[in-house]
């Protein structure tokens, strides 16, 4: 990773403004800012003699002199966002301003290949800022190794098969993977204009991303909303297991329902969940009942985060979550047990989690290249 240069402070405040904004002008950067236009013009041609912002054409229009317009400048750099979803690996390298500039998709056992993909598909000579890699639980944590990583069976291999195949001295974030997603939804999503809200991941797990004042709630641990955590069941008669609810919720019971429901009648059993949402959206009866069992348990936990956040908006997202045909059914339950709550379904779709890991990995590399401002002021 080429060194950021140092910055002073003015500089360091107008790229921030560029990079958010994509590409403005110097009256536009000083309103921006909340600076000065001779201490905008200083900190351009900073900026300029570093490479970090480019002069890219003039404003037409208007009588007098045409302001000229900048962006980000060759040396601004770039950032990865990885994303180890439990079936596929997506992989996208990012401008500082947000703007993509290569993609990769692979399975899970393939996620290196997929790193390298996009890595290969950066311009050549973009120094790299920053990476984020989305992944299931980040308060899983390694103690005996440095850093933080996932300890789980599962995950452990995948990663340290993607970190070998990543740059060295480029700094790595772990998030969680319904933060990343809940992100994509307040900025492109189902949750676009709300700045408190609940996205609700229901799939093979369960997961909740909580959104308070725009900003994502990661909590002590970076565990808010470890949903799978919350005991269960709550019966004289058992005890309560780790995970035990969403061993209940997710996608393996559900089909375990469906095939405990199923007769031979009924023709063959759904292998898939989305063949059991086709066969309940075409109308066959065990179908439909196993869904609205499923949409009357989702419903009886987003009335439980309910009673926690009063977030006033749910998004249903996920492999089942995010099917309309659980609409009704939540909606349904949710008001019978608590208060009216808007639920709505996903529209970031499977994205969404890459999406919203690339946002934050723009963040940090942004952060990365002003973090020396003051050393020359």
């Amino acid at each position: 990773m080429a060194e950021a240069p140092r910055l002073t402070e003015s500089a360091s405040a107008v790229f921030a403004v560029l990079a958010r904004a994509g590409s403005a002008t110097r009256p536009q950067l000083a309103s921006m800012a909340g600076l000065s236009k001779p201490t905008v013009s200083s900190a351009v041609a900073e900026l300029e003699g570093a490479r970090l912002a480019a002069h890219s054409g003039t404003v037409s229009g208007g009588t007098g002199r045409s302001p000229a317009v900048y962006r980000l400048g060759p040396a601004a750099g770039a950032v990865l966002a990885v994303d180890l979803g439990p079936a596929l690996t997506r992989v996208r390298g990012c401008a500082l301003d947000g703007a993509l500039l290569a993609e990769a998709t692979a399975s899970r056992k393939d996620a290196a290949d997929a790193v390298r993909e996009a890595l290969t598909a950066l311009p050549a000579g973009l120094p790299l800022r920053s990476i984020v890699v989305a992944v299931g639980d980040v308060a899983k944590r390694d103690r005996q190794g440095s850093g933080m990583r996932p300890a789980t069976a599962k995950a452990g291999p995948v990663f340290d098969a993607v970190t070998v195949a990543l740059p060295p001295g480029v700094p790595v974030h772990l998030e969680n993977n319904v933060n990343c997603a809940a992100l994509a939804e307040l900025h492109e999503g189902a949750a676009h204009g709300r700045h408190t809200f609940g996205y609700l991941r229901i799939g093979v797990g369960i997961g909740l991303g909580i959104v308070v004042g725009g900003q994502v709630l990661r909590g002590s641990n970076g565990a808010a909303g470890e949903l799978a955590r919350l005991p269960y069941p709550w019966d004289e008669a058992r005890e309560p297991r780790q995970e035990a609810l969403e061993e209940y919720i997710g996608a393996r019971s559900l089909l375990r329902r469906a095939a405990a429901a199923w007769s031979r009648a009924d023709g063959p059993c759904p292998r898939t969940t989305e063949r059991l949402f086709a066969l309940a959206g075409e109308g066959r009866a065990p179908a439909r009942e196993v869904v609205a069992r499923h949409a009357a348990d989702v419903g009886r936990l987003a009335a439980a985060v309910t009673a926690v956040l009063d977030p006033g908006l749910i998004v249903l997202g996920g492999s089942t979550g995010a099917d309309p045909q659980l609409l009704p059914g939540v909606r349904a339950e949710l008001a019978r047990l608590s208060w009216p709550t808007e639920v709505v379904s996903s529209t970031v779709g499977d994205a969404g989690t890459v999406a919203g890991a690339a946002r934050l990995a723009v963040a940090r590399g942004v952060q990365t290249v002003t973090e020396a401002a003051g050393a020359k002021d």
